[in-house]
């Protein structure tokens, strides 16, 4: 028999999963445009990881009775609009550079800390199952972990 969630924690786990799959493309067509075959390998490694991110968030949210697949906010409208324009922010700023790797990886790094506020906003939430509150965490800690590897990269 499935609990229910408060609707700040439904959103919550919308939006993340808006964001996740923002964010897995995004690294996609980040992978595409930096030369370095190091860096493409590890930007596609962050978008596999983040399509993961989503098989467990939609775990969660089928656990839980929401339609995964479906939900839809008026918040999570807006975050996928600010991540798509982050995405094409990518695009643009890398035309700009001549695909310059370094300000690929300083947009991602941005995207990345929109991400971390993303996490913190669900996980302040009243009443979060424990189940679900140790997915986010691992998941924040996973998107802390890529925002710094990207910060000590972007200059490399």
């Amino acid at each position: 028999m499935a609990s229910t969630l408060t609707d700040t924690t439904t959103r919550a786990l919308t939006d993340l999963l808006n964001l996740n799959r923002a964010s897995t493309k995004g690294y996609q067509e980040a992978a595409e445009e930096v030369k370095s075959a190091d860096l493409k390998s590890q930007l596609g490694q962050f978008s596999q990881q983040r399509a993961g991110f989503i098989s467990d968030l939609e775990r969660c949210a089928q656990q839980y009775g929401i339609d995964a697949a479906n939900s839809n906010t008026i918040e999570s409208v807006a975050t996928d609009a600010a991540a798509a324009v982050h995405r094409g922010w990518i695009n643009i700023k890398s035309a700009i550079t001549s695909q310059d790797d370094s300000a690929v990886l300083a947009a991602a790094e941005t995207g990345e800390a929109a991400a971390l506020k993303g996490y913190e906003t669900a996980l302040a939430a009243k009443d979060l199952p424990a189940d679900v509150k140790s997915v986010l965490q691992q998941q924040h800690g996973k998107v802390l972990e890529a925002k710094n590897w990207l910060t000590a990269h972007k200059t490399n």
